[in-house]
């Protein structure tokens, strides 16, 4: 009889720490540092108030580096890529999206189908002219070099 009352104490409150959880799963995945195809640029997403993500450059190789100075941008390391990006209700992450090379925001959603992979797209106004992107998880080694 104890254990089962020990049990359920467990399981109940196991169910407030779940409930206490954000509404989807997917988010759980979202914070980290990312990878972008190339491998010349890692964003780390994490949480920037109001239940919204941001993402900030903390690595980019030269060539990523000299194409956003070429755009207007001169310190691509440390800036904020991702703003404002807002969990909708199917499970995706909606916000804008800064490109530096171009100089211009765009919207952009990104979607975690697992714990290492983020399916990211922009697109101009109303949704036209879209670019997607899978960008994969990377684990940070001490002195926050890249290992992947």
């Amino acid at each position: 009889m104890r254990r089962t009352q020990s049990f359920l104490v467990v399981l109940t409150a196991v169910a407030g720490l779940m409930a206490a959880l954000p509404a989807s799963a997917q988010d759980v995945f979202t914070y980290g540092v990312w990878r972008n195809p190339k491998n010349s640029v890692h964003v780390e997403i994490k949480p920037c108030g109001g239940g919204r993500a941001c993402g900030i450059v903390v690595w980019a190789n030269d060539e990523a580096k000299a194409d956003a100075k070429k755009g207007g941008t001169p310190d691509l390391v440390g800036l904020q890529l991702l703003r404002d990006f807002a969990l909708q209700k199917n499970g995706s992450w909606k916000g804008k999206v800064f490109v530096p090379d171009l100089n211009m925001n765009f919207n952009g959603t990104a979607d975690f189908p697992d714990a290492t992979t983020m399916k990211a797209k922009g697109c101009l106004i109303g949704g036209f002219l879209c670019k997607s992107q899978t960008w994969r998880r990377v684990d940070v080694v001490a002195g926050g070099t890249p290992s992947s």
